[in-house]
């Protein structure tokens, strides 16, 4: 008898349906998997079968042939678990096969009987919805995450036998909802604050143009001077995000099974720092099959660099096309997927490899050719992606014992709230929601110049040498400027305080 079982399979983001195809027939018991399986795939033979049988159920003796369509597609994971048992009972009629008709089916088994949740349940669950799917059986553990999605009946199992007598019409399972206002409701944290950071008034006014603008930033100062403490709290001070933004950060968390029952929803942009150790392929994403790297992980949210020329010269030259373009585009010989990546990008550095060149305290040991030779890492790209250049020196004596409390995060993060309104106001009906995202052709609409700005501006361009995307990167950083003060045109005022964070653009270090 045949049997066909409606399943799915993840490609980056997406997922594509997926028919399991069961035919039974006599002969020697047995099983054959096509249909481009991989490894995992190919073991849930004696996953299946332990399972049915631990399960208190006689394994069918019949021969099988399982065809995953379409046969041109290579199938990942142990998601096809279920569906094929379900498949291989129904086609011996130990469940109704007209109750497979409309559901879609995946997850794995475990040798009890027990069904285990698998990565990418919402982005499936997403897909299943848009391709006209109304039911979705998921493990009982993905349920919480699947529940997320509107308009989709979410069935979730625990074992083999919950879902045979669910198919049968013998027990009945409450589909799973997941209040999504209700997370977002719930008490913000904001976590470390930046009232806790002592002095640095102008590198703290440099993150809050950075939040306000969704602008990339380089930290550079001597080890102590607190360039990570103030990176780490950059994510106290950036505006919430917004549903759909949740959604899609969430999908990507999901594919990399990051997601648990306490974290069913992202409601808070994220801060990732990875290790200067970590490879190209870490960062950017990439494997047989590609997964998401760091900076899609960073989606939304925060990218912090530290010891930014430590990493390899590779991994920051990849950083480029990502920078600029939001996405990652990772080919491989079996898939090409493209991965969201739009991120800030926070990088710290000491000004050599001893961290005490230009230092008023101590003495720099390092041989200007050390010097030069650390500085020559960052190459000039690079640095021309980053829009604000800023020194952070070392504390003195009476800033570093001063118990006076400096401006809260809640404060800040209100003015840069109240920019991005600004922003999003002016780009609706756009994919842009920070000034950093400005095409040249927005530039021009948006950057309005008075006369004593606009002659600034090119004094600057001549005396610095800028190049095209330093003049576009100063003309974004100076709207943020603007919006924050709740300005319509650019004044000169903004175009110089934007100018001041372009230091690395004088031909040397700052």
């Amino acid at each position: 008898m045949l049997v066909k079982v409606k399943s799915c399979a993840l490609l980056g983001l997406d997922a594509f349906e997926v028919e399991v195809e069961v035919d039974s027939s006599r002969g020697l018991p047995g099983q054959t998997i096509v249909g481009l399986p991989d490894a995992a795939v190919k073991e849930s033979r004696d996953r299946i079968k332990a399972a049915i049988v631990n399960s208190g159920f006689e394994y069918p003796s019949n021969y099988f042939t399982i065809n995953l369509a379409p046969a041109d597609t290579k199938k990942v994971g142990p998601m096809y678990d279920l569906p094929i048992a379900i498949g291989m009972l129904a086609s011996v009629e130990k469940v109704k096969p007209d109750s497979l008709n409309g559901n879609v089916i995946f997850g794995e088994l475990s040798l009890d009987g027990g069904v285990r949740p698998v990565a990418g349940a919402l982005p499936i669950c997403i897909s299943m919805k848009e391709r006209g799917f109304k039911k979705v059986m998921v493990p009982r553990e993905n349920a919480h995450e699947a529940g997320v999605v509107e308009g989709l009946e979410i069935i979730p199992v625990e074992t083999i036998s919950q879902a045979m007598k669910y198919l049968n019409g013998e027990e009945r399972i409450e589909p799973a909802k997941t209040d999504i206002k209700a997370l977002f409701e719930s008490k913000d944290d904001l976590g470390l604050d930046f009232s806790e950071v002592k002095g640095q008034s102008h590198a703290k006014r440099a993150l809050e143009i950075a939040a306000a603008g969704g602008h990339n930033i380089l930290m550079v100062g001597p080890p102590g001077s607190g360039k990570t403490m103030l990176a780490k709290r950059i994510p106290s001070i950036l505006p919430p995000l917004s549903i759909d933004e949740a959604l899609e950060v969430t999908k990507i968390y999901s594919v990399m099974g990051l997601l648990n029952s306490k974290a069913t929803l992202i409601t808070k942009r994220p801060f990732r720092s990875p290790h200067h150790t970590t490879s190209d392929i870490g960062i950017v994403g990439g494997g047989r099959m590609p997964r998401p790297g760091e900076i899609s992980l960073a989606h939304m949210g925060v990218l912090f660099l530290d010891e930014f020329p430590e990493f390899e010269r590779s991994v920051l030259e990849v950083l480029r096309q990502p920078i600029e373009d939001g996405m990652v585009t990772i080919s491989r010989a079996l898939a090409s997927v493209t991965y969201p990546a739009q991120f800030m990008l926070i990088a710290a550095m000491n000004p050599c490899p001893c961290g005490n060149f230009m230092d008023s305290v101590k003495q720099c040991t390092c041989a200007p050719s050390k010097v030069g030779n650390y500085w020559a890492h960052l190459s000039t790209p690079i640095l021309d992606r980053i829009d604000l250049h800023v020194e952070v020196p070392r504390l003195k004596q009476n800033e570093i014992t001063n118990q006076k409390l400096g401006e809260p995060s809640g404060v800040i993060r209100e003015r840069v709230a109240s920019a991005r309104r600004l922003q999003l106001k002016r780009f609706k009906g756009t994919k842009i929601y920070s000034n950093s995202l400005m095409t040249p052709k927005h530039i021009r609409e948006v950057c309005e110049l008075e006369s004593d700005a606009e002659e600034l501006l090119k004094s600057a361009i001549f005396q610095l040498k800028l190049s095209a995307r330093a003049y576009d990167r100063i003309l974004k950083v100076a709207r943020t400027i603007a919006d924050l003060e709740g300005e319509e045109s650019i004044k000169a005022r903004h175009i110089a305080e934007a100018t001041q964070y372009r230091s690395l653009d004088r031909g040397g270090r700052l």
